[in-house]
């Protein structure tokens, strides 16, 4: 059965924590510029959507919402409240409803209560984060739970053994040392942070410290799906399914289309033909629904839903003998964004899911058919809107540590430095490689923070073999990997065709257009190049895509543009930062970006 928003029963049956707190606590940080979705944030139930539309049980319980928090020096016990912060937004967003800076000299330590449904006795209970930047230590009933290094991955904790009667007491506190400069022996920031830094400016942007997405409970049983990773066989129409069980799983089995499989260490998989499965293609988007159970005793103890998309990308030979991406088999010339993923009232937190959806919506009806997430992940919805659209994602891990430029050689990071990295890098690909969009890995960007870089493609391929990698996105090349990636601003323009990689283009353009009473800032502001008016802008553009197109014929496999939207003092983007002002021409471009594609 093709599915579209199969989520919409779980999401209703979802249950907000009840809280004391009331919404007249909050409101956004005045002074700072806000989205056109600020609007729509709902303090007493924010993203209330399910988060893990890969693995959808019906029990939940959302945490999101108003907490208690404190900006407290590192090594001071037990701060007294300061106020409220909202909850899933960095403490240094508008939107979070405290907009300060936190710095490594600090901890953010978070309170709030909650209660446990009483349906929920007997099972397991699981607090779920799906991200917090950057060192997180959690409590619950003064009881320590333990710590997560990582401002991107989701983690669990199995908080059942730490439950009390009555109302929880959870404790959360949180420590981002951010970097301070760009270059240099920083000693702050050697863990990604992406394009965060204490003194933003430029291409870089304002820290990000705390919570940034959704926290929420879970009931399951002592044995329970853990993952699903839907791998496509194209050629026979069949889908294998990796599962992972988490807890005591001895003597159960994983049931899939009436199919079974007994659990051996933890694993199963299963393989499921689908003979009348269409092809999932950013023209046609087919997405199809199936349930996994867990049985133990010939009883189900355990059941998700999930879903796939049938689709393979390979490198490949066209009819001309230039190596190029392929899909399914075929070249499609792959176009669209870096997608930065920022927003001046949330950061890294978009205000609601459907302005997280926005921008895809937006760089679909632009003609484009990919995207480039630049140097930080998203929540695992942005990956479902990407994948109900049809959008190509090619997925950036989020740089850290010291850069390099040119031709010298790779960064020498500490072991602390390098295993942090590849943890980080690890867990993203084992989150998103579920999600059929994502077509490929960009382990490194410009030199910023590269290492070992053979090895870490290496890995790359190890962990997931059915996507390409991208040795570096930029001008670090080591030689590696599936293709051969040239910044070029604003010009497009390319690196000679080879026989074993493709050759992409991963940035250009960054056309400028500020937009008085829509900037971060009305002063200072930057792009590439810079235009006085829109039309100019689509001119320069349209004539950027009749160059591609001599490129295409040159042996081109994709190009990414600069970029979605204004980012801060960024006035380079598709849209106004606060995305209320689209600064393109939608059916030109549209039309522009398709004919690079024969549509």
């Amino acid at each position: 059965m093709k599915t579209r928003f199969f989520l919409a029963g779980a999401i209703a049956a979802a249950l907000f924590a009840a809280t004391a707190l009331s919404a007249a606590d909050w409101k956004p940080v005045e002074g700072i510029l806000l989205s056109k979705f600020a609007k729509d944030v709902d303090p007493s139930a924010p993203h209330p959507e399910y988060p893990r539309p890969q693995l959808v049980r019906p029990d939940w319980v959302n945490l999101n919402g108003l907490w208690d928090y404190a900006i407290t020096p590192v090594g001071l016990p037990n701060p007294m409240p300061q106020g409220k912060i909202l909850v899933p937004f960095p403490a240094e967003s508008a939107l979070s409803g405290v907009a300060k800076p936190v710095g490594k000299e600090n901890l953010l330590v978070y309170n709030r209560e909650f209660d446990v449904p009483a349906g929920w006795a007997g099972k397991r209970i699981l607090l779920h984060f799906g991200a917090c930047d950057w060192q997180t230590d959690v409590s619950l009933n003064g009881r320590y739970l333990g710590r997560h290094r990582g401002g991107y991955d989701p983690f669990t904790f199995d908080i059942t053994d730490a439950l009390t009667e009555g109302r929880q007491q959870l404790t959360v506190t949180v420590w981002d040392p951010t970097k301070e400069v760009v270059d240099g022996d920083d000693p702050a920031g050697k863990q990604p942070v992406g394009k965060q830094l204490t003194n933003p400016g430029g291409i870089w942007y304002t820290p990000n410290t705390g919570i940034w997405q959704t926290v929420w409970l879970e009931p399951v049983a002592d044995a329970y799906i853990a993952s699903i990773t839907p791998v496509s066989n194209i050629k026979e129409k069949k889908m294998t399914f990796n599962v992972e069980v988490a807890g005591a799983s001895l003597g159960t089995t994983v049931k899939i289309a009436g199919q079974t499989m007994a659990v051996a260490d933890g694993r199963a998989a299963l393989t499921v033909a689908y003979p009348d499965a269409e092809l999932w293609t950013p023209e046609t988007p087919n997405l199809y629904d199936f349930s996994a159970e867990l049985l133990k005793g010939g009883e189900a103890i355990d059941k998700v839903d999930s879903y796939f998309g049938m689709r393979e990308v390979s490198l490949g030979k066209t009819e001309d003998g230039i190596t190029r991406i392929l899909l399914n088999g075929k070249f499609l010339f792959q176009h669209g964004p870096l997608d930065q993923g920022w927003w001046p009232d949330g950061l890294y937190a978009a205000p609601t899911d459907e302005a997280l959806r926005f921008d895809l919506e937006m760089t679909k009806a632009f003609g484009f058919n990919m995207l480039r997430k630049h140097v930080k992940s998203e929540p695992d919805r942005f990956y479902r809107h990407c994948d109900e659209l049809g959008l190509l994602v090619w997925q950036d891990m989020p740089s850290g540590d010291a850069y390099i430029s040119g031709d010298m050689p790779d960064v020498a990071r500490t072991p602390a430095s390098a295993a942090q990295y590849e943890q980080e890098y690890a867990a993203m690909i084992a989150r998103l490689k579920s999600f059929p969009c994502i077509i490929m890995w960009v382990p490194f960007n410009e030199g910023w923070g590269q290492f070992d870089t053979a090895r870490i493609v290496e890995m790359t391929q190890q962990l997931d073999p059915t996507r390409l990698v991208n040795c570096t996105s930029g001008w670090t090349d080591r030689d590696c990997g599936s293709v051969h990636d040239r910044h070029n601003y604003p010009e497009p323009d390319m690196f000679p065709t080879e026989e074993n990689r493709a050759t992409v283009l991963g940035e250009y353009g960054g056309l400028g257009l500020p937009i008085k009473g829509h900037s971060w800032k009305e002063d200072g502001n930057w792009g590439y190049a810079t235009f006085e008016d829109k039309n100019a802008l689509f001119d320069k553009y349209n004539a950027m895509n009749d160059t591609l197109k001599d490129l295409i014929a040159k042996g081109l496999s994709a190009a990414v543009y600069t970029q979605t939207t204004d980012c801060e003092v960024e006035v380079n983007g598709l849209m106004s930062y606060d995305r209320e002002v689209i600064k393109m021409p939608v059916d030109k471009m549209s039309a522009s970006n398709k004919a690079l594609r024969g549509e």
